[in-house]
């Protein structure tokens, strides 16, 4: 069964950085073709792919709102992925979800990947 468990959001000022962390069990890291990706969702709309890595080769997608701004990652050896979120404006605030699924990180990140976590609260005020 996979599972996977966010954590590190919170309440954070504008222009501040949070690093969020997803625990992952049930889905190996060294296989060809294993995604691990960052969602988010604001009340009202689409849950939308904001970065995603393959695990096995470290290629990696970012969304362009994000692009030099946040920056994912994973740590193999403790099968966790996580995602630095740098400079960080009001408008990133919303649910933060880890997701996995078979693919490759671009399209599971524009289309959707098939398992997610719980999510954690990420709020940026201004």
């Amino acid at each position: 069964e996979v599972q996977l468990v966010e954590s590190g959001g919170g309440l954070v000022q504008a222009g501040g950085s949070l690093r969020l962390a997803c625990t992952v069990s049930g889905f190996p890291f060294d296989l060809d073709d294993h995604i691990i990706g960052w969602f988010r969702q604001v009340p009202g709309k689409d849950r939308e792919g904001i970065s995603c890595i393959s695990t096995s080769v470290g290629s990696t997608y970012y969304s362009d709102s994000e692009k030099g701004r946040f920056v994912i990652s994973s740590d193999n050896a403790k099968n966790m992925v996580y995602l630095q979120m740098n400079s960080l404006k009001p408008e990133d605030t919303a649910v933060y979800y880890c997701a996995a699924d078979l693919g490759d990180p671009v399209r599971r990140c524009i289309y959707g990947m098939e398992y997610f976590g719980k999510g954690t609260l990420v709020t940026v005020s201004s």
